[in-house]
């Protein structure tokens, strides 16, 4: 239990990084980050599968097969759907519904275990967690919605922006369920090497979607996009910032997930997601030079106490 909420902790640290990029590089795409961050995955995964060429020559095709569906619905199609919603609705009401994902993956995961004989906590005992997990997310959200303003795009493109977020909200849902289960029916041990294999699936897939947006913004580059292809204003910097996350984010990430996702009930693990969150407020708060207000204080102590009333009900099962 403790191994598992050290790692999980650790991939929450790291995957908070994702939301400070945007803030550094503001004048890149949010599809261009998301495409730059998998190719970086991809390259260092290609890098580091010497290490675990013997694990990953016993994968199985249905093995491969699944690698794909969880780099191509967990990674890319997750990360594009969340910048586009951002951008097409603000950041205030997706972020409120990507926010929601501890308690969405809680509440599924529960679903999926109580159907299986002897899996799953009763709901009574999950309430007070979930509950105190949810209004820590609307105090948070909705102090940073407050201080936003109402002031988003309108009409059609705020109600797909509100479609994307709900896509990235059911795609990051089911991602941590169907990986923990994956890592589970076949034991400790291929934590490492099955998040090397995730990036090396997501690099094919992040190279065909540069490929088309490389098509798709030359042919707007003649209407006046502006946007200098294919790394930027800033290349040095972009590149930088791409190979961290790669490294840090997405496969240092991953492993210290897989690890926890071996070793925790995938209940409790949508819940300890809450860490993401969590690092995401702090790394902004260091962004922005201040400090948090008295509705982002109640509501981070409201989060930690969820999380820590979660562990108590699984460490008790």
């Amino acid at each position: 239990m403790i191994a598992g909420l050290l790692c999980a902790l650790g991939a929450g640290m790291l995957w908070g990084l994702v939301f400070v990029t945007p803030l550094v590089l503001g004048d890149y795409p949010g599809l261009m980050l998301a495409i730059g961050r998998y190719i970086a995955f991809g390259v260092l995964a290609v890098s580091l599968a010497w290490f675990d060429r013997r694990t990953l020559a016993r994968l199985e095709r249905s093995d491969w097969i699944e690698a794909f569906k969880l780099a191509a619905i967990g990674n890319l199609l997750y990360y594009t759907t969340l910048a586009s919603a951002i951008q097409l609705a603000g950041a205030p009401l997706p972020t409120l519904i990507i926010g929601t994902l501890p308690v969405v993956i809680a509440v599924c995961a529960n679903l999926v275990d109580r159907r299986t004989a002897g899996g799953g906590v009763p709901w009574r005992r999950l309430a007070l967690p979930l509950a105190a997990m949810a209004g820590g997310l609307l105090l948070v959200h909705g102090d940073t919605a407050g201080r936003a303003g109402a002031d988003g795009p309108a009409g059609a493109g705020y109600l797909l922006g509100i479609a994307s977020a709900v896509c990235a909200l059911a795609c990051w849902t089911w991602y941590p369920i169907r990986n923990g289960h994956w890592l589970r029916a076949r034991g400790a041990g291929l934590s490492r090497a099955w998040a090397t294999a995730q990036g090396l699936a997501t690099l094919p897939l992040a190279l065909l979607a540069a490929l088309g947006y490389g098509l798709w913004d030359g042919l707007a580059g003649a209407g006046g996009s502006g946007f200098p292809w294919p790394l930027g204003a800033r290349p040095a910097l972009f590149v930088g910032m791409m190979l961290t996350l790669g490294l840090a984010a997405s496969w240092l990430g991953t492993l210290l997930w897989n690890h926890a996702s071996a070793r925790l009930p995938a209940a409790l693990m949508g819940q300890l997601i809450v860490f993401e969150t969590l690092a995401a407020l702090l790394y902004a708060f260091i962004w922005h030079g201040r400090w948090p207000s008295a509705a982002e204080t109640a509501g981070i102590v409201l989060l930690t106490t969820g999380v820590l009333l979660g562990v108590r009900v699984f460490g008790r099962k």
